[in-house]
């Protein structure tokens, strides 16, 4: 490869040559062609141009944007997965779009208002002051040219202005303030009696032409998917270990460097033990809760033994190794419990602690103070870093040599035996589908399903191990014959015949108690235990239904009228019958404390909406002609 041979010379009169024939390819034919470019007219919005160098400008920086995010595993494959040229043009559009309509209502940014904005970045701030070097050092950074980025400041101060000008009259009324947090935070509390179709299994026969019939309507939901197979060399640091030797004067350097790492903050160890209260529990409830934590409190007080006492009274999970919450440092309990722990000394207990958990008393039984490790302590646990670390470094250039001298048109596994190094090949996998022995790392698989046969990837790391990858073979998707999957399909048809049973069972049951029959003495005739939900907000997820808007619906439309819903309520956990239990309003004197929260949260999502309105208004009001086709890319 060109690159290798230029690494291997780069001394010597033919490379020389070789850069100068270079240079002089690049000052005739790239010179011409950025005058080329400026010609080039890639789109007109309302008879105002889109120029082929404001395109290439803006679809280099969504490109770079993305190749950042993706790193290593970034490939150009992705440019047509992510549709790249329409997004950049899309941007562009909308640009000109606010720009014409800024102009119209007479709306400017000023040099002094973009360069207020820039000197107030945070980013760009040392000691509370604008810093030129970091302002200049970012950029850089980001491959981005002052005027770029002042440019993009422009635009979004400009961006800015609109949405204010569009919603400076944009008002919340109290009454939607108050029915969104009503919606937010109002509580009811419901019983499920739950059908699980897998108790109906047994009790299905599966009828095969009832079983094909199944298959054949639901053939689209046992798609193959696309599959591909790799061949894959992997590089292993801890193969170059043993060429690894660290000195005693690295380490004492690696000491003295990192010496913020080998600091230990205060530690204590703690015992506690924890009555648990709910954060929105009634205050009957609270006064009970409270009482039997202070009658444990006074044992604890007189001197009976805390770990015996945390074993009996405490509803906390270390309860059965008596409240022992070993050694932990400021900031990692919640913080309630962090400002009485660390005012206590050795030996003491605490009063009452209250936080979201409930009640606690906690006991303080040992106490590390602050202190840096000696270097005697950590030198182990340096040498094994650096060698780590020079190990991962000689594995990456060992990769890179590998990559660096491959030839164009390679077949990875000849040119492995070629190189004496390991080589492998995975079996077919499918996107939703980890990397056999690699790992589920969803962006390198990504950028392998956008490769074309053949394709080789750069050195990428995973796991810790590099690996130069080719993809070695794809298999289409395609629908499969009852036949390749009918193991599978007898299980569906089963769980889905269960599942009508199941659901049979519920209508008549729920049928029965809208008739008339007893909640409890139904419950009792037939064995069944219902699971009470407690009070829940519509934000709230009930572990034995998921995440279902549906199942909230239903549940907040019921009410001591109107006790059971019409229908059972189906999800894929299985079939229920729902009784509503109880319905909690919301705590006036909170609202009053959260109200502004409310109001702002209401008036950023109206102007959201006004702006976004307004733009599709815009695009579908505006003359925008492409000029140059933009192919999926």
């Amino acid at each position: 490869m060109l690159l290798s041979l230029m690494r291997k010379h780069a001394k010597s009169w033919i490379i020389k040559f070789l850069i100068g024939i270079i240079a002089v390819v690049f000052i005739f034919y790239f010179g011409y062609s950025f005058r080329a470019r400026e010609g080039i007219k890639v789109a007109n919005v309302n008879g105002e141009v889109i120029g082929g160098l404001e395109y290439d400008k803006t679809y280099r920086n969504l490109l770079q944007a993305l190749q950042r995010d993706y790193g290593e595993v970034w490939s150009d494959n992705l440019i047509k997965a992510f549709n790249l040229k329409r997004r950049a043009l899309d941007k562009l559009i909308d640009e000109k779009l606010i720009s014409q309509e800024a102009k119209r209502i007479g709306l400017d940014v000023t040099e002094k208002e973009i360069q207020e904005r820039i000197l107030s970045y945070p980013a760009f701030q040392f000691q509370g002051r604008f810093d030129e070097s970091r302002y200049r050092l970012l950029l850089q950074q980001n491959r981005m040219e002052p005027e770029d980025f002042e440019a993009e400041i422009s635009r979004q101060l400009l961006r800015e202005k609109i949405s204010q000008f569009l919603t400076s009259f944009t008002l919340v009324t109290e009454k939607e303030i108050l029915d969104y947090y009503t919606y937010s935070n109002e509580m009811v509390k419901v019983n499920l009696l739950q059908f699980k179709p897998e108790d109906y299994k047994g009790a299905v026969e599966i009828q095969p032409e009832e079983m094909k019939k199944y298959f054949g309507e639901n053939r689209e939901d046992y798609r193959i998917p696309e599959k591909i197979r790799i061949t894959y060399i992997p590089i292993d640091p801890s193969a170059f270990k043993e060429q690894v030797k660290i000195t005693e004067q690295q380490i004492r350097d690696y000491y003295e460097e990192n010496i913020e790492r080998f600091k230990e903050e205060k530690q204590v160890k703690a015992r506690h033990i924890l009555f648990r209260l709910s954060p929105d529990a009634m205050e009957e409830k609270e006064r009970e809760v409270k009482g039997r934590a202070r009658a444990v409190l006074e044992k604890a007080k007189a001197g009976e033994d805390f770990a015996s006492l945390a074993k009996e009274y405490s509803e906390g999970p270390t309860k059965d190794k008596g409240g022992d919450l070993g050694y932990f440092s400021k900031g990692q309990m919640v913080k309630a419990f962090d400002e009485a722990v660390f005012k206590l000394k050795k030996g003491e207990i605490s009063d009452l602690v209250k936080t979201s958990f409930g009640y606690h008393i906690i006991k303080v039984e040992d106490i590390k103070e602050a202190r840096t490790k000696g270097l005697d302590e950590v030198k182990k646990q340096i040498r094994d870093e650096l060698t780590n670390i020079t190990s991962m470094d000689l594995a990456h250039e060992k990769a890179l040599s590998l990559v660096d001298q491959m030839p164009y048109d390679v077949d990875l596994e000849e040119y492995a035996r070629e190189n004496d190094v390991s080589v492998k090949q995975s079996d077919y996998f499918a996107l939703n589908e980890p990397i056999p022995d690699i790992g589920d790392d969803q962006r390198l698989k990504e950028t392998l399903f956008a490769f074309q046969k053949g394709d080789v990837t750069e050195v990428v790391e995973s796991g810790g191990t590099f690996y130069i990858i080719q993809v070695s073979d794809k298999k289409p998707s395609y629908l499969p014959q009852l036949e390749e999957v009918e193991e599978k399909i007898k299980e569906d048809f089963r769980l889905h015949l269960a599942r009508l049973e199941a659901k049979k069972r519920a209508e008549e049951y729920l049928e029965r108690l809208k008739a008339g029959q007893d909640w409890e003495s139904l419950l009792k005739e037939n064995n069944l235990k219902p699971k009470d939900t407690g009070f829940v907000t519509r934000r709230v997820v009930v572990p034995e239904v998921g995440y279902d808007p549906k199942f909230v619906e239903v549940i907040f439309g019921l009410d001591e009228n109107r006790r059971y819903p019409e229908d059972v309520f189906e999800s894929p956990r299985g079939i229920f019958v729902i009784r509503w239990e109880g319905k909690k309003g919301i705590d006036k004197d909170k609202y009053e404390e959260e109200k502004e929260t409310y109001r702002q949260t209401l008036i950023q999502g109206k102007q959201q909406e006004v702006f976004q309105d307004w733009l599709a208004n815009l695009r579908e009001r505006a003359e925008i002609e492409v000029l140059v086709p933009m192919d999926q890319g």
